[in-house]
């Protein structure tokens, strides 16, 4: 890590290498992604709402949509807009409280994920698939340990 960030002396500490290691590689991870979803006209955020609501299978508040986002996406409404506007999914009032927006994917909404699902567990293989099982379900542990403690 330090070769690859050119830093001169040693980390601070072993906590400093390992939170600049996630964060650089989250980055790498980012980058490549948000590279194959522009070839679809999708970004990172737009995907990852219509995956959420793929997964729900009805319409859902557009608030929970935003609660269950990996990353945290202030701009939920701005996200929605974007898709609304590109025909992906729908939005209509909630009759049981007028304050809540529920949203879902449209059909043509499912035909593009349906497109792009192959091609994203293409990209985990090449990006990941060298890390052995075993490896894997260590960092997935470890990351969520430390999920944990900041969120809790």
């Amino acid at each position: 890590m330090r070769e690859e960030l050119k830093k001169k002396g040693p980390f601070e500490s072993l906590e400093q290498e390992a939170m600049l290691g996630i964060l650089r590689t989250s980055d790498l991870l980012e980058n490549r992604l948000a590279r194959l979803l522009r070839t679809f006209g999708l970004t990172p955020s737009q995907y990852n709402a219509m995956r959420i609501m793929r997964g729900e299978k009805v319409p859902m508040p557009c608030l929970e949509v935003a609660d269950r986002m990996i990353q945290v996406s202030p701009a939920i409404t701005r996200v929605v807009d974007q898709l609304l506007h590109r025909g992906l999914i729908h939005k209509q009032q909630s009759n049981q409280d007028r304050r809540v927006f529920l949203v879902g994917l449209t059909d043509e909404g499912l035909t593009l994920l349906d497109k792009l699902d192959e091609p994203i567990q293409s990209l985990h293989r090449e990006l990941l698939g060298h890390v052995s099982a075993e490896d894997l379900h260590s960092l997935n542990r470890i990351l969520q340990i430390a999920r944990e403690q900041i969120s809790g």
